[in-house]
Parts: structure tokens; sequence; C-alpha cells
């Protein structure tokens, strides 16, 4: 199992699974290098501990392993791997295009959704990161628009300037206001770092629900739900904030990860958190990036519109049910040891000391998150959700909350932004072509003759379990809903609002089937407390509670609803 590095610069925490270079790797098959030269990491009962106060810290490719140069990779082995990942998605692309063209459908969207398979493809394996993939497949298909994006009848248009018409697809994306609506959204998450505000709440959570076992899963849940409105990483939310807050608790009771101790309470607690994670990352539009991209390919798709009050409204009944009854079934499947510690509390009481009073930013950031919150909620008739989200940013800015370096230096809200819209033009695009319609078309003559529900049913289920084979929410959301979204709009009688809504709210639950199903999995998976035989057990029973809950509690009152 791979370890866990904490990285400590000053009073920065970073958090690193095994997840480098976008792919998978066990981390103590490298050194680490920083501007002092060479150092190994020192063990410690949490993992692997590097403490620097300064210099740059990279991570480098060894010639042998710390613990066993037998075990070690040779370089020509790693590097023929990844030739073989960066060539897999031009592979299944170029097959894709020289496979004949299905009756019914124009070549060009055929060969449009070839590039978009390989896009696809490339996003599962991650030879590159999911920006350049995505940056990739719209440049290819805008150079070659004249035969993957426009139609014969457009081409023979005398006014139809085709290299401009390619361009402006190509950053269509850019100008799409969910991409926004996700940047402005990781600002805010900038600024519950930043001020530590988000810290300050689950500390004191613990401070009062952490006495036992059972009030500090609470604890954990509450503090989770608390952020999670206003982080559209669930990674940054749960892996960045949250992790390395429980991570002190578990020493506390005697718990040591890789250990037959880790049950004591440190598995119950990592399985509380990841399970917390999904739950919220469902509730709310804004707590989980895909989301935000599900939103758009819905729209795009079938003309209908999500807003937040809608999403949160959808959900609400089941996500309450969760909410309160999970760290108890968790407690029930996965029982810790240690029932009682009065230590934990002491701890955090101790910590919050140490951050003393709120400080004015931090009552700045809570004014402007409630400000932003209430206007996607009840102004969402005059003010764009984005340019809400927009506004609060140049608040956080003006007041000092955050600053333009911590803006331009925030590398993952950069990443997405660039990620998600040329995501977003390729989505549009397979509709712009006619893929789409050709699909739902053909799909839904497979499905024709059953209840219009319980073809509903057959395909949340579908999509539910599909999500075995995608390590990433992203790829799973841009490769299978909008051919599920355009099967169903071809079923005669279907609830077409009740169906998206039901799509959109499951992509965060569904994460929690493997220890691989979303962002911060690899984190809580790598820790040390959830041994893979757990996870993979815990997965099963809790995906079947979650895909249960969708069917029996959500699509009846969703139904009701709308």
């Amino acid at each position: 199992m791979a370890r866990v590095i904490y990285l400590k610069n000053n009073s920065n925490v970073l958090i690193a699974s095994q997840r480098l270079h976008h792919r998978y790797v066990p981390l103590n098959t490298f050194l680490i290098k920083h501007n002092k030269g060479f150092v190994e990491p020192r063990h410690d009962n949490r993992g692997i501990r590097l403490t620097l106060n300064y210099g740059q810290i990279k991570f480098m490719k060894p010639t042998s392993t710390l613990n066993d140069p037998a075990k070690a990779a040779p370089p020509a082995a790693s590097q023929k791997k990844h030739l073989i990942m960066l060539f897999l998605p031009v592979l299944v692309a170029v097959l894709l295009l020289l496979t004949p063209v299905p009756a019914g459908l124009e070549p060009y969207a055929w060969h449009f959704f070839a590039i978009f398979v390989g896009v696809i493809v490339g996003l599962i394996f991650e030879p590159l990161p999911g920006a350049v993939i995505g940056l990739t497949g719209v440049v290819v298909i805008a150079l070659f628009s004249q035969w993957l994006l426009f139609s014969p009848e457009e081409i023979a248009n005398p006014k139809f300037k085709m290299p401009t018409e390619a361009f402006k697809w190509a950053v269509s994306g850019f100008g799409n206001s969910t991409v926004w609506l996700i940047f402005g959204a990781f600002m805010f998450a900038a600024g519950y770092d930043k001020t530590q505000f988000g810290r300050r709440l689950a500390l004191i959570l613990v401070k009062y629900l952490g006495r036992r076992s059972l009030t500090l899963g609470y604890a954990i849940t509450f503090a989770d739900l608390l952020l999670a409105p206003f982080t559209p990483s669930n990674t940054a939310r749960s892996g960045g904030t949250i992790y390395p807050i429980i991570a002190n608790l578990p020493p506390l009771y005697g718990s040591k990860p890789n250990d037959p101790s880790a049950r004591k309470i440190g598995s119950y607690l990592m399985w509380v958190a990841i399970t917390a994670a999904c739950i919220t990352s469902s509730m709310f539009l804004s707590a989980l990036a895909p989301n935000l991209l599900a939103l758009a390919l819905v729209k795009s798709i079938t003309g209908f519109t999500i807003s937040w009050g809608m999403w949160f409204l959808a959900f609400l009944p089941l996500g309450v049910l969760l909410i309160l009854t999970m760290p108890l079934l968790a407690y029930w499947f996965y029982p810790p040891e240690v029932k009682i510690n009065d230590e934990v509390p002491r701890w955090a009481k101790s910590e919050l000391d140490k951050l003393g009073k709120l400080s004015r930013n931090e009552i700045l950031l809570l004014i402007f998150v409630c400000s932003a919150l209430l206007m996607w909620i009840f102004a969402a008739s005059w003010i764009e959700p984005a340019m809400a989200a927009l506004l609060v940013v140049v608040l956080m800015l003006w007041t000092g909350v955050l600053n333009w370096n911590d803006i331009t230096s925030n590398k993952p809200a950069w990443n997405t932004f660039a990620w998600f819209a040329t995501l977003v033009a390729l989505a549009d695009g397979l509709a712009r072509v006619g893929f789409i319609a050709w699909l739902g078309k053909e799909g839904g003559q497979l499905l024709n003759g059953f209840d219009p529900q319980v073809a509903a049913v057959m395909l949340l289920i579908a999509f539910f379990l599909l999500h075995y084979l995608f390590a990433s929410t992203t790829a799973h959301t841009t490769a299978l809903l909008p051919a599920m979204l355009t099967i169903a709009a071809a079923i005669p009688g279907i609830n077409m609002p009740v169906y998206c809504l039901m799509m959109v709210t499951s992509l965060g639950v569904m994460g929690i089937i493997t220890p691989y199903g979303t962002g911060p999995s690899p984190i809580y998976y790598g820790s040390g407390y959830l041994p893979t035989k757990d996870y993979w057990r815990l997965g099963t029973i809790f995906g079947a509670i979650f895909l249960g809950g969708m069917m029996l509690i959500a699509y009846p009152w969703m139904v009701l609803m709308f």
C-alpha cells in the first residue's frame, strides 16, 4: 500500500498521496530533492514524514528504491509504459476514424466522435494532465474542422469563414458561465485556506463532539457539510482541509496506520470522512466540480436548466437522511474499538487557542460566502451565478482577504478552468455535429417498449455501476452523461427534468464504490487505516445503500416536486 507523505513548509501543510504526475505510483520508490541535495524521508507512526522549512521540493525517480533496490522499476520500463499510455488515445481515435460510418450518421459527425473518444481515453489514463488532453482535442478538431466539425452545406456557403468559426468554437468553452462559476468557487476555497476559517470550523466541531467516537464521526461529517457549498473540489475540501485535521486524531487513541491498532479508531474516522465527502458532493451543486460540468451538459443536450436551489431541493431528503445516519451506519459496519477518549477535545481546544479570535479576514470571508450563497439561491433571476461568484472574488481582492498573487498562483483553479472549458466545447460539439441526436434515436429504440420509469431506473443503475471503470468523475461525466441524457430523451413519456436531476445528483455518492472513485479516495486509501479488503467491502455496502436511496427516496421525491 502506498504511504502518505507529509510535507511541511513553514505553517503550510501539503498532503501528497500516491498520485504523482497524474499516474499512480508507490511514493516510497521516489527520492525527494530540495536545494540542499537528496534527503531520505523519516518514518513515523503516520507514514513517511519530511519536514522542510525552506527550499523547493520536487519528486525524483531514483536509480533504486529507498527500501528495496530490487523492486525499483527500470527507467526504460517506466518510459516505455508512459509512451504506451501516450499512444493509446491516438490509437483508439485512429481505429474509430477507420471504422465505417454507422447508418444515419454524417461522416464528419462520426469523425468528431472518434476524436472525442480519444480525448476520453486520454482523460481516463492521463498520460498528460487533463487540461493538456482536452486542449489537444479542441485544437485537433479546429485544425481539421473541414472533416471533423462542419457540414458540407456550411462549407459550401460563400459567406461561411471556416477558420474564424473553427476558432470561435475552440474557445467557446472559455466563455461558458459554468466554467467561470467553477473558477470562482476555487477562489472561495483559497479564501478558506488562507484565512484558516475552514480549519477553525472543523476544530470547533471536534472540540464539542469529539469525546465519543460516534459523535466525532458526526463532527467530521458536519465539518465537511459546512465547507461543501463553497468548495467545488472535494479533494481540496476533504483531502486538503478535513484530512490534515483528522490525521492528528488516531494517535491520541493509540491507533496507528498499517498496524492492527488502526481499527481502534483510525479506520472508522477515515471511512466516515471519505463517505461524508461523497454525500456532500451530491448535496450541493457547488460541492463537486463535475457537478457543474454536468449542469452545462444537461442544458446543452436537453435545454433544461438546473439552478442551485433546484439541485439542493432535489437531493435534500436523501441528503439529510444520509448525513444523519451515515456515521451510525459506519459505526455498525466498521465499529471502532475505542468508544470514548477525553484527549481529542483537549487537543482541538489547544489548536483553537493557537488560532485565537476570529480575524478580520475570516469575518469578511464569512460575510462574502453567505452573500454568494444567498445570491445563488434567491437572486438567480437578476444576476448570473457565475457573476455573483466573480463579484465575491473582486470583494475579497479589494478587502485583502485574497491578493492578486493568490489568484495567479492557484494552479489547481487555472488547470481546472482550462480543463473544463475544453470539455464543455467538446461536449457542445457532439450536439453541434448531430451525434447526440443520432445516439438518442438509436438508443431509444433499444429501450422501446419499456415503461418510462423502469427505463429511467435501468439507465441510472447502469450509469452508477459503470463508475467502476473510471478513476475520474469528470471523465465519467463527460463520457457517459451525454449518451444517457440523449437515450432518455428519445424514450416517450420519460420525465426528463426528474431524470436529469437523478443522474447529476448521483455523481457524488457513486464515488464511494472504489478506492479510486473520487478525488480524495486515494488519500484516505493511502492513509494506512483502510486496508484494501475493507475498502472494497465497505464501498460495495455503502454504494448499495446510496443507490437504493436514490431509487427509493430521491426518485419518488423528485417526481413529487418536479
